[in-house]
């Protein structure tokens, strides 16, 4: 759960301006909004809508929580779904979440004991959950009641059932795959600037058992290309892939258990650093086995370019560098996996990530002083290097700073001209500009 990346009321489409804009009118009042639940049938959903008002003086119309209205996916294509933890109780979420001064909300929540789902936005919606606006106006948010840290206890069955049920159905209704560059968690989100790294969430976490929820779903990770691939997908046993982690919150070491992660090591040996995110540590600064330090481990169904192979160990191309992970003979650690990856095109030594494909200034108005514009993230893509992805990263930002469209270009849509495509550099999803990569089919 993490509060939104600050952008407001979306409303109804009704034409397209110069410049890439898209013009919005004023949508139907929020009590006037159909209020029947967007699941499908073998789930039990309620309606319980989050809050949608103002906070304080009412002169200020910037200051309201907890979504957006919008026409999705007319506004925005939804490219993802995105699956969090609550860390608070099903009832607790639903109070934070009906508090407009919390400025958060998701548009489903589902309890663990029975799988019942609240559906507190809808889908047309912009939820503030994944804490980058741009993944936000693209995206549907599912929370799902638990705590990382206390381990897999919270993910039932039940969970696990009704989530991938309510996921096929959304993803059905807006044509996305049934794939983890598309069906992410929380902790794939990427930032939206260097600065913000250190900010972003990590749920739900290394017990949330993703090779168990992808075959709930009806898309298990199975072999599509010959043994020795450039490609891989990360496939471990979750019940034998026994992992010690430490919440480092609470300085305390975590039961050894069965997880989705798989740590990442500086070397081909467990006596080695483990890798350090450059996101997350100073330059020579170790990486960590806190259950929050993201770079220092890959979660299973994640796909990885294999960068090197020795007895025992592979090396993936991870935020830059090799790193290095255990693959035993006669284990499941890795299944061969044909798709697509980026590498940096002829005579660049370099290719700056992206957490997001905003406009470039040139494509706003020249009177326009609300746009905001992508910043490279710490990370690069070097000669030599090959990333999965490829797919396209639709380019544009959506303006909508009020409750009421009451500022110039409010309730905007600025559509950029530069191309970009997805990647992913490591752990978290991110961007490159087309013009900058060539997209390979690997087998």
């Amino acid at each position: 759960m993490t509060p939104h990346h600050r952008s407001r009321l979306a409303l109804a489409l009704t034409a397209t301006g110069a410049c890439g804009l898209a013009l919005l009118a004023p949508a139907a009042p929020a009590g006037a909004q159909e209020r029947a639940t967007e699941c499908p049938r073998v789930l039990k959903c309620d309606w319980i809508p989050a809050a949608y008002q103002q906070n304080g003086d009412p002169a200020n119309k910037q200051a309201y929580g907890n979504y957006d209205i919008a026409d999705r996916p007319s506004t925005t294509k939804i490219k993802y779904i995105v699956l969090h933890d609550t860390e608070e109780d099903y009832d607790g979420t639903i109070r934070i979440f009906q508090d407009p001064k919390r400025a958060v909300s998701a548009h489903y929540v589902v309890r663990s004991s029975d799988g019942h789902v609240a559906q507190m936005v809808k889908t047309k919606d912009i939820a503030w959950q994944a804490g980058n606006w741009y993944v936000n106006t693209q995206s549907i948010g599912i929370e799902q009641e638990g705590v990382a840290v206390e381990g897999a206890k919270w993910y039932t069955p039940q969970m696990y059932r009704s989530t991938a049920a309510l996921v096929r159905y959304l993803a059905a209704k807006y044509d996305i795959p049934l794939d983890r560059q598309h069906i992410i968690g929380h902790e794939n989100v990427p930032p939206t600037t260097a600065a913000g790294t250190k900010n972003m969430h990590w749920d739900p976490g290394p017990y949330w058992d993703w090779n168990r929820f992808m075959a709930v779903l009806g898309a298990p990770t199975r072999p599509t290309a010959r043994p020795g691939s450039q490609l891989v997908t990360l496939s471990p046993v979750f019940a034998e892939n026994q992992q010690v982690f430490r919440d480092c919150e609470k300085n305390t070491d975590l039961p050894r258990q069965g997880s989705s992660a798989v740590p990442l090591y500086t070397a081909p040996a467990t006596t080695a650093p483990l890798f350090s995110d450059p996101g997350l540590h100073a330059p020579g600064e170790p990486g960590t086995n806190c259950a929050a330090d993201w770079g220092s481990k890959i979660s299973a169904t994640q796909q990885a370019v294999v960068a090197e192979r020795v007895p025992g160990w592979t090396a993936i191309w991870w935020y830059g560098q090799k790193a290095w992970f255990q693959t035993p003979a006669h284990t499941r650690t890795t299944t061969p996996t044909a798709g697509t990856v980026v590498r940096p095109r002829a005579g660049l030594s370099e290719v700056p990530v992206y957490g997001v494909a905003y406009p470039d200034k040139a494509d706003y108005p020249a009177d326009f002083t609300g746009g905001r514009i992508g910043a490279p993230l710490p990370y690069t893509i070097k000669a030599g290097q090959s990333y999965p992805g490829g797919g396209a990263a639709p380019t544009g930002y959506y303006y909508a700073p009020t409750i009421d469209s009451s500022l110039p270009y409010d309730h905007t849509y600025f559509a950029g001209s530069a191309a970009y495509v997805t990647v992913q550099i490591g752990h978290r999803i991110g961007v490159v500009r087309a013009a900058d990569v060539d997209v390979v089919r690997v087998r």
